[in-house]
């Protein structure tokens, strides 16, 4: 063989083994680099590709009682390659799904057919949510069942409330096409909904799963279960006696907050109306307002904790500082402030206890606009507190350039400012813990689907208000307002010291001013006065009698509860309990001046 012969041989031999190498490496990359994408490929023509739901988490009461839960429905599934008789397999299943025969058989062919037309399995859902009773009867008939084969179910989880209306507003509730809606449901939907996974399956002709693909399956991450620091027991009794009065005084609305005043947790929160998140559909928007972060409303003389203790903190009076309050009626920038009834001079203590309008003005004067707004401010009326609920307000207070000259007056007796409930009863139990702002607080812990702690959330101070001392001194004075000289007798629990406010204000008239007749009554308080385990609010507005108060409508219903939570907690008496035939009935005040504790 000549040298070029030999050149030409070796050309073709390296030329051989180039291509040889590209087919190699070409297989290589085939095989080994690209085989889960074309793997994939593959179970998509021929299997049928399930969604593995992931458990939305449960939302827990403090004690780890179910308040959202998981029911395990199905969605049944026809594919078009595993179906071999659409007649027999209609009529085996249709009673179960509840279709017309017919209407099952037309789906089940025109699957096949689109199969066929495609060359690739082609899958339809049939009817989804069904029950695992009817997952398991359609189960047994199609088992081993080569004629009837075809059928698929995904598992998946329907949103069930064992609770019903109990807490509706705070839990909120998923809508039809399962997005949150209100409540924790939607303030936490990062933790709860988890990430769902989804797995290929393939049968053989006998109806038995191939496992080849199964290890294309990506598992589903189950979400993350809430527990908040609401305690059932208590939310029943609040509810309860809240569903009485409703019933009794048919107001426009009611609302109630129970905390721990030491830390912030929130112990209950009622709404009223409210509706059944199982069937959000029938409900309007007024039934799921969550009122105690959503409503606005003027605080009437509850308010005057602020304006009494903000004077007591800057030294410009003492609990024993003489107010003349004008005999009931007071002249400023050219308006008459009345009080509900005449009343002369007045000490500092004593306006909290009777609740005089006029000795309360008269402080935020001495007190001045500046440090009185500073105050409001600081008991953060304004600001919205930060709990872990959708749609909480801000509430309204104008800063005091924006004050008119009247209103330095008007805004100690809870007028021309308005606050939800969640901030009075956050600032009256700044008052009962001793001067403290706590955060209102209302999740405890979020665990994972292993029941492990992921966050721990712990109480929060936001700042000291007043001092330990100035709120003694406030506490004396609302120890008074609930006994026979006070403005709120009828919040009184036997056994028991009760601090508290009353509060009465009149309805703000959409187009201006006040309606008259119509007003917005409450009562917020604590117990036991020295040593608090709750402090509650009860909010009732418009209640359908004449001559409503705070310390008539509101206060009653505080009582009630107050009585049954100390039972629940176990409180022992601390007071000498009065027989009832010795006890002297306080006389009602029945004055309809606005303002009126």
């Amino acid at each position: 063989m000549n040298r070029n012969e030999q050149a030409r041989a070796a050309i073709v031999c390296f030329a051989l083994v180039g291509v040889f190498s590209l087919f190699s490496v070409r297989l290589i990359y085939l095989q080994v680099i690209q085989h889960d994408v074309y793997v994939a490929l593959a179970a998509e023509k021929h299997v049928h590709k399930q969604v593995i739901y992931a458990r939305r988490g449960v939302i827990r009461g403090c004690r780890g009682e179910p308040l959202a839960e998981n029911r395990r429905i199905y969605d049944v599934a026809a594919d078009g390659s595993h179906i071999r008789n659409p007649t027999a397999l209609a009529q085996a299943i249709a009673g179960q799904l509840e279709m017309d025969p017919a209407e099952l058989e037309a789906k089940l062919k025109a699957v096949v057919d689109k199969t066929i037309a495609d060359e690739k399995t082609v899958s339809r859902v049939l009817k989804r949510g069904v029950s695992e009773d009817v997952y398991e009867n359609i189960s047994k008939i199609t088992k081993g069942q080569r004629q009837l084969s075809g059928i698929y179910f995904d598992l998946n989880f329907d949103r069930v409330y064992p609770n019903g209306g109990l807490l509706a507003q705070v839990i909120g509730f998923l809508d039809a096409g399962h997005e949150p809606r209100l409540g924790i449901e939607k303030s936490m939907q990062d933790f709860l909904q988890g990430t769902n996974g989804v797995r290929y399956l393939e049968e053989d002709q006998k109806g038995h799963e191939l496992v080849q693909y199964r290890g294309l399956e990506t598992p589903a991450k189950d979400g993350c279960d809430v527990r908040l620091t609401i305690d059932m027991q208590l939310q029943n009794i609040v509810e309860s006696e809240l569903d009485a009065a409703f019933a009794q005084y048919k107001p426009q609305m009611a609302a109630a907050v129970m905390l721990r005043p030491t830390t912030g947790e929130i112990l209950a929160m009622v709404s009223r109306p409210t509706f059944d998140p199982n069937d959000p559909r029938s409900s309007t928007p007024e039934q799921q307002k969550d009122r105690p972060i959503a409503d606005m409303v003027e605080p009437g003389s509850t308010f005057k904790i602020v304006v009494t203790s903000g004077a007591l903190e800057e030294k410009v009076a003492t609990p024993e500082t003489k107010i003349y309050c004008e005999n009931g009626a007071y002249s400023y920038a050219g308006h008459i402030l009345h009080d509900a009834h005449p009343m002369g001079m007045l000490t500092l203590h004593e306006v909290l206890a009777h609740s005089s309008n006029i000795g309360a003005a008269k402080l935020a004067l001495q007190l001045g606009k500046d440090r009185f707004y500073q105050y409001i401010r600081r008991y953060g009326f304004g600001e919205t507190s930060g709990i872990r609920l959708p749609g909480e307000i801000p509430g309204l207070v104008n800063p005091p350039y924006r004050w008119s000259e009247l209103d330095i007056t008007r805004i100690p007796m809870g007028q021309s400012i308005a606050v939800t409930p969640l901030q009075m009863v956050t600032a009256m139990s700044t008052i009962a813990n001793g001067g403290l702002l706590m955060k209102p607080m209302i999740i405890s812990e979020i665990d994972d689907s292993d029941n492990r702690p992921v966050v721990t959330y712990s109480p929060v101070q936001v700042r000291r208000v007043v001092s330990t001392d100035t709120a003694k001194k406030i506490v004396s004075a609302l120890k008074d307002v609930v006994s026979k000289k006070g403005t709120a007798p009828e919040a009184a629990v036997p056994g028991f010291a009760v601090a508290g406010k009353t509060g009465t204000a009149e309805k703000i008239d959409p187009r201006g001013g006040y309606m008259q007749g119509k007003y917005v009554v409450s009562f917020v308080g604590f117990m036991p006065a020295d040593d608090p385990k709750f402090a509650l609010l009860v909010v009732i507005d418009d209640p359908n009698i004449p001559r409503a108060f705070g310390g008539t409508v509101a206060a009653p219903v505080f009582a009630r509860i107050a009585k049954r939570a100390a039972d629940y907690f176990g409180l022992q008496p601390t007071e000498p309990v009065v027989p009832p035939g010795l006890v002297e009935t306080p006389k009602k005040l029945t004055s309809t001046l606005p303002g009126r504790g």
